[in-house]
């Protein structure tokens, strides 16, 4: 007989089913409690609550796991690419050498965009913020690729998923130029996906750009490490759109516009802000004893969810200081003060007993900073990763049979029933 679990209310036992994942905690079916006890629950924030079943992305905050259709991420970013990590979450499964050529040949063959969506990006003022750029130019792709808006059909949905990735980084690069004030770079079929995406971004017409396998290899694994994250805010978000039947790129256009919070995708930033208040490593000791002193805040440190060493933040770390020895930063005061808090976090017992550890934005700010992105830019590169882990999400959320429209409670604590008053009687 399966687990139930058992709620009383007003005297009435209701029964509910008691569910088990592959790992994690068991989880309390709820769905029938308010049909048989006239009653539902309250978590908001939906912190306590799972919304959906998912196959995709596994989080365990307090031992520190993340894995990818099961796969850890630091296996992953090592000996992976993002284009294979891709194909694994759409598909479930690695793929094979000739399931991966068609994959990323599809997908390098996709990243053009009409050339008329180009006069799109005139319409924004030149200071325009990248991101303001993302939300309505990934929304309007609806209106240049219709042939794919059918979210019944398999082949379009796949259609779909293979554009936005292909395209994304297009779109993010010129968003990038624009925000320069330089000339869009278009893509090139014999460059991989990251060296495509440095030379959109750095290039100019004047001189001849040759790509660094050692920041192309930083950038791929920058896109591995944000590719998914379980049902976090955005991906929540990309969720409920996408319940409503709205068209996929719809749909990631939300998702971007939820990361573009500063409570979700600008820690890196806020990071890098930090930095700069800090701004020479003399001031370090002074607001390092401001931390502990509760005077100042520390950015970068800590997870809401991994209350262990965040794995992502491990491989970024590395990769941090691949790019820093690869470029130099002996003239940026900003990444000095970086390397030597990070040796003080590392170190000081405040720190570690408190588990406050660099997180994956911390090392993120400093290696997106090195490789040339100015601080505007670092949310649009998060959503570029994000993608992918958002259309596969949304993917299986259409191809699950038990999905529902997105429709939360709420405890209704306004006036009770009253009549109206005329103007002359108020």
């Amino acid at each position: 007989m399966a687990d139930t679990a058992k709620i009383q209310v007003d005297g009435k036992t209701v029964d509910l089913p008691v569910m088990k994942g592959t790992d994690g905690p068991n989880v309390i079916d709820i769905r029938k409690i308010y049909a048989e006890a006239d009653v539902f629950t309250y978590d908001p924030g939906f912190t306590s609550t799972a919304s959906c079943e998912s196959k995709i992305t596994f989080i365990d905050g307090d031992k520190g796991v993340l894995l990818h259709r099961g796969y850890p991420i630091d296996q992953l970013a090592e000996e992976s690419s993002f284009l294979e990590v891709c194909y694994l979450l759409l598909h479930g499964e690695l793929p094979s050498a000739p399931q991966y050529a068609e994959f990323e040949s599809n997908i390098i063959h996709h990243t053009m965009l009409h050339e008329q969506f180009d006069r799109f990006f005139q319409g924004f003022r030149r200071d325009a913020h990248p991101m303001a750029i993302m939300v309505g130019a990934v929304g309007a792709l609806s209106a240049f690729y219709h042939d794919s808006t059918n979210i019944n059909d398999p082949e379009q949905r796949m259609i779909s998923a293979h554009r936005m990735i292909a395209k994304m980084p297009t779109i993010a690069a010129r968003a990038f130029k624009y925000f320069r004030g330089q000339p869009f770079v278009y893509p090139r079929n014999d460059l991989n996906y990251a060296e495509n995406f440095l030379r959109m971004c750095f290039s100019v017409p004047a001189e001849e750009w040759v790509p660094n396998p050692v920041l192309t290899r930083a950038m791929d694994r920058i896109f591995i490490l944000h590719a998914d994250h379980e049902q976090n805010a955005s991906t929540s978000t990309v969720r409920s759109a996408g319940s409503s039947g709205a068209n996929p790129f719809a749909c990631i256009a939300a998702g971007i516009a939820c990361l573009w919070g500063p409570a979700h995708g600008g820690a890196n930033e806020e990071a890098l802000n930090m930095l700069a208040e800090i701004g020479s490593v003399d001031r370090i000791p002074e607001y390092v004893q401001g931390v502990k002193d509760r005077r100042y805040r520390l950015m970068g440190f800590g997870h809401r969810v991994y209350k262990n060493y965040d794995p992502r933040a491990k491989v970024m770390q590395k990769t941090c200081h691949e790019v820093l020895a690869e470029v130099g930063h002996q003239d940026d005061p900003l990444l000095k003060v970086a390397v030597e808090l990070e040796k003080i976090a590392l170190s000081d017992p405040y720190f570690v007993e408190r588990k406050l550890y660099p997180n994956v934005d911390f090392y993120s700010g400093i290696t997106l900073r090195a490789l040339g992105f100015p601080a505007e830019m670092f949310t649009v590169l998060f959503s570029l990763a994000r993608t992918v882990g958002w259309i596969a999400q949304w993917k299986e959320m259409i191809e699950d049979p038990a999905y529902k429209i997105s429709r939360p409670r709420q405890i209704y604590t306004g006036s009770g029933p009253r009549d109206y008053v005329p103007f002359d009687k108020r």
